[in-house]
């Protein structure tokens, strides 16, 4: 089984990867730092940043003909919100150019938005900051984009708002996936055979209000099934596809969808991310899943590695000495875009403080997803030792 590889290339990036080593991480890490961004934002003092993590992801044309990587990064502002940046290259690895306005700032009441939206109550929802960006395609040159919006005043208040976009240019803002607190929303590229969109879902599976403060707790420790009639909804929460909170696991107190599903021959990738609580904190990791591509949100179809692709290392965090790390032992991916011969490049934050780039190979995470078998539900090994 150790001997399991497989190559992965990506612009004149390449090597091996193993089913022990599933993820070969670029040299040339970070690929987008606070530095890069504040050289064309930081005259403005209010823009200047602290990180530039999580990032959505994107394959366009541009109007050159040539192909364009579309990164939509988070990152920290001075009064602690998180805003949504606009970086582009040509090769997906580095010389990226960072566009000189934020893409997407708190919602304001000059924003555009779809009919009926209630604007005050998604302004109100979004002055905490906005993160976390999913990149959706749904169709041809339709982009929903799905991102955490935080209250203003509300502790830990946390919404999915979603937007839509075709140029990465302008956006029409519509509203929240639900009213339930969520994180997390990522939206399958083509509805099932009953003409339903599907979602992977992250809401708040324990939502609860500390009486008196207005405080809201919760857990996250669920990924449920999402079901609309269009990708921009109305979104019905469905049944729960896989679950934290058991054994000795790399998933056991937390889990979520990280980048959008890719469709493969072997089922819908999923790349998770999820925590485990340790004395030394919380550690996040990257897992795979793959979903039956006719059934994708029944368990019983969904196949689990029990074993991380990806787990968070001194080189996904290379800061300057004097640099701000916001949080320590963790990789974060929010979008992965697929490549020629069974090449995935995962992007992915590093301490949610830098953002960096891996490559891994849809046959080794198959492998995975057979040889240390997870139920998704109870966490059981389906593997011996």
């Amino acid at each position: 089984m150790s001997g399991t590889q497989a190559h992965v290339e990506l612009n004149g990036f390449e090597g091996t990867v193993t089913i022990n080593e599933p993820v070969l991480r670029y040299p040339g890490n970070p690929i987008l730092t606070c530095h890069d961004v504040n050289k064309v934002w930081g005259n403005d003092g209010r823009l200047y940043t602290y990180t530039v993590h999580n990032a959505g992801m994107a394959k366009i044309t541009g109007v050159n003909g040539k192909n364009q990587t579309i990164m939509l990064f988070r990152s920290h502002i001075a009064d602690g919100r998180s805003v949504i940046g606009k970086a582009v290259s040509e090769n997906g690895l580095n010389n990226w150019t960072v566009e000189p306005r934020p893409f997407l700032l708190p919602a304001t009441e000059n924003d555009a938005y779809a009919e009926g939206v209630n604007i005050n109550y998604v302004i109100e929802s979004e002055a905490g900051g906005v993160e976390d960006v999913r990149v959706n395609r749904v169709g041809s040159g339709l982009y929903v984009l799905t991102y955490s919006a935080y209250h203003g005043h509300i502790p830990d208040r946390v919404k999915v708002m979603m937007a839509v976009t075709k140029d990465f240019k302008t956006l029409v803002r519509y509203g929240p996936v639900s009213e339930q607190d969520m994180r997390n929303v990522v939206i399958f590229p083509e509805p099932d055979r009953n003409k339903k969109w599907i979602a992977l879902l992250r809401p708040n599976d324990k939502e609860r209000e500390v009486a008196g403060s207005g405080h809201i707790g919760g857990s996250f420790g669920e990924i449920r099934a999402g079901f609309a009639p269009s990708p921009t909804g109305p979104w019905k929460i469905g049944n729960v596809v896989m679950r934290s909170g058991h054994g000795p696991s790399a998933f056991q107190a937390k889990i979520g969808p990280g980048a959008p599903p890719i469709k493969t021959r072997y089922g819908w990738l999923n790349i998770f991310h999820g925590v485990r609580s340790t004395m030394a904190g919380n550690p996040y990791t990257l897992g795979v899943a793959f979903h039956d591509l006719e059934d994708p949100t029944n368990p019983s179809k969904i196949r689990v590695s029990a074993k991380p692709i990806l787990m968070p290392s001194a080189s996904d965090c290379l800061v300057r000495e004097t640099d701000y790390v916001h949080v320590p032992n963790v990789v974060f991916s929010c979008g992965a875009l697929i490549g020629k011969d069974d090449t995935v490049a995962i992007y992915y934050g590093g301490n949610d403080t830098v953002m960096n780039v891996g490559l891994t190979n849809i046959q080794i995470l198959n492998e995975m997803c057979n040889a240390f078998r997870l139920d998704p539900l109870t966490g059981e090994h389906l593997y011996s030792l």
